[in-house]
């Protein structure tokens, strides 16, 4: 079951960071669902975000990737959308700068500039 409410500006398809507690975590990655129960996200953790970067970067192999997770909702500490703050850019800039494609492009998740409008 989805929740209802939608909290303002975090939908499917964003990009986030999820922090986690029990253990203490956190991740960056593609809301898939946030429902009742729990998350639903793409992601890597944010320890290993530069390295898959530079993987990226370099056009190697995938040896790194992200991975489809659900937690369970009493995991869920925070959930940010993934954007600059003041002079502080987001991991999706960051991305964007080292590799040179936005990451929505990279991951073929449509919605970067000109791509089509989903159907």
């Amino acid at each position: 079951m989805t929740l209802p409410a939608r909290l303002p500006g975090i939908q499917a398809g964003s990009i986030v960071l999820v922090h986690l507690v029990n253990p203490t975590e956190k991740f960056w990655g593609v809301l898939e669902e946030l429902a009742v129960a729990g998350v639903t996200f793409r992601g890597i953790g944010v320890d290993s975000f530069d390295d898959w970067v530079a993987q990226a970067g370099r056009s190697e192999p995938a040896s790194l990737g992200l991975s489809t997770m659900f937690v369970p909702l009493f995991r869920v500490e925070r959930i940010f959308l993934d954007e600059p703050v003041g002079q502080v850019e987001s991991y999706s800039h960051r991305f964007e700068r080292r590799v040179g494609v936005s990451v929505e492009e990279f991951l073929g998740l449509g919605n970067y500039e000109g791509a089509a409008a989903p159907s």
